[in-house]
């Protein structure tokens, strides 16, 4: 079987994909950025660097599985207050329809946050899928039932060309520990109390200790009141640098190889340079595990 990736960003559906035994034969994403790193990674997919709105489907190729990550900003509760770009973030998930009335693949694959069906035109959006002939069936998943060291809860709707809906069987794997992939021996490291350092921050570190010991995750901005256990899944990766490592009296944030690792992604994945870039693409990112498993049922049941 074939697919193609909308909105492919750093390409963790894509690598999910190849993790299935399934070939991604087109890619797109409209940030140049982005295109560059999965060309990287994936240099015999053809890439488009495009507002989807705009694509014209006749010029892509055929294929069977139609994968895509519209944004989530625009339905995210990390977000904040709405604000204009929002509508626009939103409204990128009816490329999707395009490209499922021109092509009718056998099988659409879309991710999103959970807040996504809460859209306020999801119900217009899910019934234009159905008015091409698809039955939906969503999924909620939680990264780390599928071995990735991660707690990330996302919405995967299905949606088949078939009678009733396709309700996956899917694989209950084992929790994997944060520290599976903290490497003690990397990154920059500061003194906890440095001149400079928020009072805030400094209580965290301390409930952390008195709670944890004195090695534990913290996350770096807004309601955290400890720590978190390296023995356990870490909390969602964001864009940002969310998460910092704590030992003893010295701190620093996760690598983005850290990360790569949290998200799923093998250790040769190939990142930018810019750390920021870096953390930001995987965040965004599908976690590879998690679509090669549902990928997998997918291509079982069909």
């Amino acid at each position: 079987m074939n697919a193609i990736d909308l909105f492919a960003g750093a390409g963790g559906f894509s690598q999910g994909a190849k993790l299935a035994g399934i070939d991604v034969l087109w890619a797109a994403n409209h940030w140049p950025a982005a295109v560059a790193i999965h060309q990287l990674n994936h240099p015999d997919t053809q890439q488009l660097c495009q507002d989807l709105h705009q694509a014209d489907w006749t010029q892509v190729p055929a294929h069977d599985i139609l994968l895509a990550s519209p944004a989530c900003q625009g339905h995210s509760r990390a977000r904040g207050k709405d604000r204009p770009h929002h509508d626009a973030a939103r409204s990128s998930a009816w490329a999707v329809v395009s490209a499922a009335e021109c092509h009718r693949p056998a099988v659409v694959l879309v991710e999103n946050v959970p807040e996504f069906q809460a859209w306020a035109l999801f119900p217009a959006w899910c019934q234009a899928l159905q008015a091409l002939g698809y039955a939906l069936a969503p999924h909620l998943v939680d990264a780390a039932d599928h071995g990735v060291p991660q707690h990330r809860r996302r919405l995967f709707l299905v949606a088949t060309r078939s009678r009733s809906p396709l309700q996956l069987d899917l694989p209950a794997r084992q929790h994997v520990p944060a520290e599976s992939f903290v490497d003690i021996g990397a990154g920059s490291w500061n003194l906890v109390d440095r001149p400079g350092r928020a009072a805030a921050t400094l209580a965290r570190i301390e409930r952390g200790r008195r709670e944890l010991g004195r090695r534990f995750l913290m996350g770096y901005y807004g309601s955290w009141k400890t720590g978190r256990s390296l023995s356990k899944p870490i909390g969602t990766l964001t864009t940002l640098d969310r998460w910092a490592l704590v030992d003893d009296d010295r701190m620093r944030m996760l690598t983005p190889d850290e990360i790569r690792a949290g998200m799923g992604f093998p250790s040769d994945y190939q990142l930018p340079a810019q750390r920021r870039l870096a953390i930001h693409l995987l965040g965004n990112a599908v976690c590879p595990p998690v679509a090669a498993d549902l990928l997998r049922e997918i291509v079982k049941a069909a």
